[in-house]
């Protein structure tokens, strides 16, 4: 892991086309602004694991049993 000090309105730049820019700090929160290109998809971590844990479900035995049933 980079760990790397910024201030507010200061940026970092990611693979030429990602800018991440400190917006705001207020006590222990940070706002952070991301500018990506569209097809570039971007989630907070806590829905990230989310959506990988339905997709684990999603392709389990049973779930592609029930699925065929349907059809």
């Amino acid at each position: 892991m980079l760990a790397l000090s910024r201030k507010r309105d200061e940026s970092l730049i990611i693979d030429n086309c990602i800018e991440v820019t400190i917006l705001d700090i207020r006590g222990d929160q940070v706002k952070v602004g991301i500018n990506a290109p569209k097809e570039i998809p971007i989630y907070r971590k806590e829905v990230y694991l989310q959506i990988q844990e339905a997709n684990k479900q999603a392709m389990e035995p049973e779930a592609s049993e029930a699925l065929k049933n349907i059809f």
